[in-house]
């Protein structure tokens, strides 16, 4: 096992002298902390660097965040997916201005009661933004500690994830958990990569127990991965005097409260046109006409893919209700990029808005 003070030292001498410049370390405020911490779950630094510019621009203090709409939110969010994300920041931002005086309390616990935020962002807050002794545990920092520990265990199963958090709480340096966490999290995005790791220019290459046995390739263990499921979906354009329907997803689940192209999966045996007519007649309570494909739209989700097939359609008999969906509402083609959307429904648009 690494000692201890030999590899803080190294870590912590190795990213003061090369960590990159990020917004929110250029001013790592407890809130500017929070909202980047919650950004780059799931997604690549280069990709929030300007959703992060622009969140902090529009909703400067935690109190804007909270007295805006959820529609502003979620289209300031738009593209960077995951949307329950931003659902949650909204909602904790209105519980941190009830309960806690627009500020976010500087306690671990009270932190992890907050929508959203659970011990990996509680740990980041506290830590980076107030300065405490946290650790913190994201993917990068579990394939660095799998590595330079040679854990064994698969890291995302409650036994080897107890086991990655218990190294980081042991190895934590006090009073300097702030640049600790942070150079555990540059390593692992810079140099301890997936794949290809540069183990040549890695400062902890010569106590990294993964190296010395040349494991690397094969550390972290990971549970085998089940097959992605496919989905054939296919979604109404239904248009009326220049306007087009959109339905809002319910709040909760898969892009809850985003706008789409009202639709659904087909079903075996189902034509496309025929799986959108009964949809269609269980969303909004009306028969429509099927006209000719708009566009084919494809999109991989964490755990699922799409293709979605979108068709130009006419209302034949009925006045749409919201049934299945939060709000319905006709749009004007000039206004559809008030309404937050997800990829495919958005790539929907573009079209409708190009063929105009």
């Amino acid at each position: 096992m690494p000692k201890k003070r030999s590899l803080t030292k190294k870590l912590l001498t190795w990213y003061r002298a090369n960590k990159r410049s990020m917004p929110w370390r250029d001013h790592p405020d407890p809130y500017a902390v929070w909202v980047s911490e919650i950004m780059l779950q799931q997604t690549r630094v280069e990709t929030v660097v300007p959703y992060f510019e622009r969140w902090m621009m529009r909703f400067t203090t935690i109190g804007k965040l909270a007295a805006a709409s959820q529609q502003d939110v979620l289209n300031l969010w738009e593209g960077l997916g995951y949307y329950s994300r931003a659902r949650n920041l909204h909602k904790a931002a209105q519980v941190v201005v009830d309960e806690h005086q627009g500020a976010l309390p500087a306690d671990l616990s009270a932190l992890q009661k907050l929508p959203g935020v659970g011990r990996y962002t509680a740990g980041a807050i506290a830590s980076l933004g107030f300065g405490l002794d946290a650790p913190v545990v994201d993917g990068n920092i579990k394939r660095v500690l799998a590595r330079i520990f040679n854990v064994e265990e698969a890291v995302d199963t409650t036994v080897g994830e107890k086991r990655i958090w218990a190294l980081a709480e042991e190895y934590l340096p006090g009073g300097e958990a702030k640049d600790y966490n942070q150079a555990l999290m540059e390593l692992g995005a810079t140099i301890c990569t997936p794949r290809n790791p540069k183990c040549e220019t890695c400062p902890v290459n010569t106590i990294c127990e993964a190296n010395k046995l040349d494991l690397q390739g094969e550390r972290p263990v990971t549970k085998p991965k089940a097959e992605v499921p496919h989905y054939t979906v296919a979604a109404a354009v239904i248009q009326k005097r220049g306007r087009v329907l959109l339905a809002q997803r319910p709040a909760d689940g898969l892009l809850g409260g985003m706008w789409e192209y009202p639709g659904g999966k087909q079903e075996d045996g189902e034509s496309l046109p025929v799986c959108l007519r009964r949809e269609i007649r269980e969303e909004l309570g009306v028969k429509i006409k099927v006209g000719e494909e708009l566009g084919l739209y494809r999109h991989a989700y964490s755990h699922f893919r799409v293709t979605l097939h979108a068709f130009l359609c006419e209302l034949k008999v009925g006045k749409p209700k919201a049934i299945e969906a939060q709000a319905i509402k006709w749009v004007w083609l000039k206004d559809l990029g008030d309404y937050p959307m997800g990829k495919l429904d958005r790539m929907i648009s573009e079209t409708i808005v190009a063929k105009r």
